[in-house]
């Protein structure tokens, strides 16, 4: 295994880390505190080329493989979760299931503004009904003439009801076969009858990132907004999940990585009993563990996302990295706001924050029990 990044790597590493702490961690505890979206990020992410980062240069993205984007979404998420997230669930949900399932007509029209940031794409999976266990999708789409129309409910969505919000996938039971229900995946356009968004949900972390309710009521779409084959959405969607959870593992990991900077900075700083903390055994065990742990995430959250642009399977791996890349970076907040004791309690200093956006990492896409699961039958359990 190749453990050397390259140039190009490298210079997107630091281009995207200038960019966070001179762009967003200036504003980073306004948008916490405010929840207020921040649009004009997500328009110079778009200019950087940012939001089209892994998909071909054919339809406006970069053309980069998956190690810069995990990298990228690291070096947002280590000054500010609400941005990642925002990147990643357009990338990673909104528009992977296109690129991948597509027409090129599709492609055109939905993958190429995404990539070229002129919109936001989301992606709408879990219902009241149904989170870890995806299959029980209760939403319908029945064809009518030459358009599909939708009734359902979708929840905690990400990206659907910003201004720049140009479409949601979202699975749907289009029929029945065999006793089963057959899932399906129709892109619905922003600003289609019957499909309102819910107002944005008051969320413990993540504040500044958009996530609503999505309610569908006869809502029609045309019959060519549908992805693939009817019946082929639950291969989609977790096809499109194994490739969200290496997305997480970068927030993870950035996350982790800011919490330890953070820390160390603190240490080296803070004096008590006449020397700084930092020369304390107890605060140097805390920092190595947690430079241990982000160095392990990295590495097979890496791994995961070369097996993936090689072609390779990478369920397994994949699903280990979200599993350890989350449940790190809620280690490493705790330890953060651990190390800076009072101060890191106070909603105005960075370490709550980080405490805060650290946990949904472990629910999203598919909570630590659901990852543990899937390692465990891939293993042959």
């Amino acid at each position: 295994m190749e453990f050397d990044l390259s140039f190009e790597q490298q210079a997107l590493r630091q281009m995207v880390h200038d960019f966070a702490d001179k762009e967003v961690a200036p504003v980073a505890e306004e948008l916490d505190g405010t929840g207020r979206f921040p649009y004009e990020i997500v328009g110079q992410l778009g200019k950087l080329g940012l939001l089209g980062l892994p998909f071909p240069e054919k339809y406006g993205g970069g053309g980069a493989d998956t190690v810069s984007y995990v990298i990228a979404i690291e070096e947002l998420a280590r000054v500010d979760s609400s941005v990642g997230a925002t990147m990643a669930a357009s990338i990673s949900l909104g528009g992977m299931p296109i690129y991948l399932f597509g027409t090129e007509e599709q492609k055109q029209r939905w993958l190429r503004p995404l990539a070229e940031g002129k919109c936001l794409g989301a992606f709408g999976l879990t219902e009241p009904g149904a989170g870890s266990d995806a299959g029980a999708t209760a939403t319908t789409a029945r064809l009518d003439g030459d358009e599909w129309v939708i009734d359902g409910t979708k929840c905690f969505i990400t990206n659907a009801g910003t201004d720049i919000s140009g479409f949601v996938t979202i699975t749907v039971v289009t029929g029945w076969q065999d006793g089963k229900k057959q899932i399906s995946s129709i892109v619905v356009p922003g600003g289609t009858s019957g499909y309102t968004q819910g107002p944005p949900y008051s969320k413990l972390g993540w504040r500044a990132s958009d996530t609503r309710e999505l309610v569908f009521t006869g809502c029609r779409v045309p019959k060519e907004n549908i992805l693939g084959q009817p019946g082929s959405g639950f291969r989609q969607f977790l096809a499109v999940l194994d490739g969200g959870r290496v997305s997480i593992s970068g927030l993870g990991i950035g996350l982790a990585q800011g919490a330890l900077d953070m820390s160390l900075a603190y240490a080296k700083e803070r004096v008590q009993f006449g020397q700084t903390i930092a020369s304390f055994q107890a605060i140097q065990f805390k920092l190595a563990d947690m430079a241990t742990e982000i160095e392990l995430a990295r590495l097979i959250t890496y791994k995961a996302a070369t097996l993936k642009d090689r072609g390779k399977p990478f369920s397994k791996e994949a699903a280990m990295a979200k599993l350890f890349s989350s449940e790190t970076a809620v280690r490493a907040a705790e330890q953060a706001v651990q190390i800076h004791g009072g101060s890191g309690y106070m909603n105005e200093h960075p370490a709550s924050r980080f405490y805060r956006d650290a946990k949904i990492l472990t629910i999203g896409e598919g909570t630590s029990e659901v990852q543990r699961l899937v390692i465990a039958r891939l293993l042959g359990c």
